[in-house]
């Protein structure tokens, strides 16, 4: 856990027009009961789908 955050998987900013790899991703999750969301790491170019704090650890 990093700043209140578990990071769940990474993806490549650059995939094809109109795939969305990571939104898909959390989407399942959040389907699991997760609240994952993604966001974007701007210094290595990734999207990141996380869990903010307390609800990681479930």
């Amino acid at each position: 856990m990093v700043n209140g955050r578990t990071v769940l998987e990474r993806f490549p900013a650059g995939g094809p027009r109109g795939s969305r790899p990571a939104e898909e991703f959390a989407h399942a999750r959040r389907l699991e009961g997760l609240p994952a969301e993604v966001v974007m790491d701007l210094a290595t170019d990734t999207f990141l789908v996380i869990v903010r704090g307390a609800e990681a650890a479930d």
